[in-house]
């Protein structure tokens, strides 16, 4: 009974640790086998195990970008903030804050949808140029940054053309002028002009409507937006439907 009492009430066998190079070599054979599931969990295990190494930090950076490759944002952007909280004189924070923006960068959305993820992008991006400009990073996300203008400006123009279909003039001309003030060096800019030419024609402010055919003609003489415009000056072009409810107003 003595016997069968100690064996029955043995203390469990404790888990055999693994070696740290053992765990963080299969964690990056993981990675490059694109097995990004199986990567997190081991360089996860190498913190959980050996916590205060040097592989550990270079773990805590790899399981951000693994989780980025497998498209998991959300993840990855958490893993990458930790990253800067735990380490923020590190040498890889620069390359950790730009992993962040890509990781807003590569979930813009459609023009159609909500670009809140549009505004992240361009402040992470903005911020990559603010801290480290000359670096390779500040480079790539000045040539990324362009996209998401021209990207806020789509919608701002997407925007303006809908107020535009439904007679709301006033609203649309808010729109339009939102991309020239905000967004100058956007291949919107020659439609957004032209558009703010119809609008005023049509509100009936001539005078503000020559200013912008004449920034329009000056900048580029050679777009077909700026003869449309022209068109509408020399009363050629569409005249835009007259609802009663603004019309009456002038």
């Amino acid at each position: 009974m003595a016997l069968a009492g100690c064996s029955i009430f043995q203390e469990p066998e404790a888990p055999v640790e693994r070696p740290l190079e053992k765990i963080y070599n299969s964690a990056l054979d993981a990675l490059l086998a694109n097995d990004y599931l199986l990567a997190v969990a081991e360089f996860e295990q190498v913190e959980a195990q050996y916590p205060y190494s040097d592989w550990a930090t270079r773990a805590q950076l790899l399981v951000a970008y693994a989780n980025y490759l497998k498209n998991d944002y959300t993840l990855a952007i958490g893993a990458a903030e930790r990253f800067i909280d735990l380490h923020p004189g590190s040498a890889d924070v620069p390359y950790v804050r730009y992993l962040i923006a890509l990781c807003y960068y590569e979930q813009i959305p459609d023009v159609r949808r909500d670009q809140t993820q549009t505004g992240l992008a361009r402040q992470a991006l903005e911020g990559v140029i603010a801290r480290y400009p000359g670096s390779v990073y500040a480079r790539d996300a000045a040539v990324k940054l362009d996209l998401v203008y021209d990207h806020l400006a789509g919608k701002e123009m997407e925007v303006g053309r809908t107020y535009l279909q439904l007679r709301q003039y006033p609203a649309a001309l808010r729109r339009f002028a939102t991309v020239v003030r905000a967004y100058p060096e956007t291949s919107h800019i020659p439609e957004a002009l032209a558009r703010l030419v119809e609008l005023n024609l049509a509100l009936g402010i001539a005078g503000e409507a020559r200013q912008y055919a004449a920034v329009l003609g000056h900048n580029y003489p050679n777009n077909r937006w700026y003869a449309y415009a022209y068109d509408l000056l020399e009363g050629d072009g569409p005249e835009l439907p007259r609802s009663s409810w603004l019309f009456g107003l002038f």
